[in-house]
């Protein structure tokens, strides 16, 4: 029994706020790197992701308005290629596409959490807050529902309070005009490295297509969600230029880049003070929690998304949704697990320094991009049928989406461990495949 129980603001707020979460202000830093603090091309690769995601998101819109059944991109796979790749994109998502994202963001969380209250910032700490904010949140989602979308559509309006702030302080007092007009005289010295900007961009971006997953629980679903996918993308762009502008010219692109993540602490002290510095990180915090929350809401509902199409182990037990809660349970709860067991893994992978300048989030970021892709040739399948009439919204803006993918996914494929990133992924989803293939017989 679907319960529709999500209304449109929530379903934007769901998208804004994992979206506009952690990414923005711990990825502005590593974009700098890329273009050699360059920041005109840095505004250049977040226009070119956001272009991805804005003609992504309406050509996911045409699916979206006709299925409301759940399981999200699952259900697309299902419907217009076939279950075996349903299930195989299924179980990349649920083992490494929303528990990676779960376990970096709850990690960044912690990071800013020890700002906040003076806590000694190691690495242990960091990540046994983290595993206390997922915990939490999985308790809030699992047993109430609702206190966990009054948290999305709270922390979602409070997280865009640091962002406008800051990049306000920075168009105004940083003065980015003459800094981005020498930006454009210099920009041929920074060569094509500034390309591999995209991978860190890409998180900043992504997450939009985690809303599909409760597309059965959304107030007039096949309405609301394809609205939803289509005014969010131009939200998020507009705030993510306006706050890298204001605060790359406010510190400095140098200082950005020398203070790491630590930079939106030291422009919130100049502009604020200590005291006003800790109200901004409040903010901050809240942010990424929404960001957390939000993918959380998503994940919990994979298992069973899954389960009911006979997808995933021991289906029977997680393709039930319980009475009392609204929530499938079980299902919660073994995604529990598996974003546990990603938190050990990004721990190690940090401790050891596995992964530089990286983390295990951009592990399925880029290949996601390879399902997108399935979904926009989908829709134009569905034109070549005459399903869509409108010829722009069935061919011009899914092969734009198409485009759009391609150059996030070659941005991605510059950094030197895609390779083995790409191979995890392939595994996983092998493995998928032979499961479907071994359950159907």
């Amino acid at each position: 029994m679907n319960q529709q129980k999500y209304s449109i603001f929530t379903t934007i707020a769901m998208i804004v706020g994992i979206v506009i979460g952690s990414g923005i202000f711990f990825k502005s830093d590593n974009v700098l790197v890329y273009t050699s603090g360059n920041i005109l091309l840095g505004i250049i690769v977040f226009v070119i992701a956001a272009f991805s995601i804005i003609f992504g998101s309406l050509s996911i819109s045409e699916l979206a308005s006709r299925t409301d059944v759940a399981g999200g991109i699952v259900t697309y796979c299902e419907t217009y290629w076939n279950k075996s790749i349903a299930c195989a994109y299924g179980w990349f998502q649920t083992f490494i596409y929303y528990p990676t994202i779960i376990c970096v963001v709850a990690w960044v969380s912690g990071i800013y959490i020890t700002m906040l209250f003076g806590i000694e910032s190691t690495l242990e700490i960091q990540v046994l807050i983290g595993l206390i904010v997922i915990t939490v949140l999985y308790l809030i989602n699992l047993f109430s529902y609702k206190v966990g979308g009054y948290f999305q559509n709270a922390s979602t309006i409070i997280k865009l309070v640091p962002l406008i702030i800051i990049a306000a302080a920075g168009i105004i007092f940083g003065n980015p005009i003459p800094v981005i007009q020498n930006n454009f005289n210099t920009a041929t010295q920074v060569g094509l490295s500034w390309v591999a900007a995209i991978g860190p961009i890409a998180f900043s971006f992504d997450g939009w297509i985690v809303s599909t997953s409760i597309c059965h629980e959304i107030k007039n679903s096949k309405r609301n969600l394809p609205l939803a996918l289509i005014i969010s993308p131009i939200i998020i762009l507009t705030i993510y230029v306006l706050y890298f502008i204001g605060i790359s010219t406010f510190l400095g692109a140098d200082k950005v880049m020398n203070m790491g993540d630590t930079h939106v602490n030291e422009a919130a002290i100049r502009l604020f003070g200590e005291m006003g510095a800790r109200l901004i990180l409040t903010f901050i915090v809240i942010s990424v929690l929404g960001t957390v929350n939000g993918v959380i809401i998503g994940m919990i509902r994979m298992p069973y998304s899954l389960s009911i199409r006979n997808m995933f182990p021991k289906s029977s037990k997680y393709n039930v949704v319980s009475e009392k809660y609204s929530v499938p349970i079980k299902s919660g709860i073994i995604t529990y697990i598996i974003n546990i067991t990603w938190m050990i893994i990004h721990y190690i992978t940090q401790k050891f320094n596995m992964l530089p300048n990286s983390d295990v989030s951009e592990i399925s970021i880029v290949i996601n991009y390879i399902g997108f892709i399935l979904m926009y040739i989908a829709v134009i399948n569905l034109a070549r049928k005459g399903d869509i009439k409108n010829k722009v919204k069935g061919y011009v803006v899914p092969v734009l989406a198409i485009i759009g993918s391609l150059f996030i996914l070659y941005g991605g494929m510059q950094n030197p461990l895609f390779i083995y990133y790409a191979l995890f992924c392939i595994t996983v989803i092998v493995l998928a495949l032979v499961y479907y293939e071994k359950t159907k017989k």
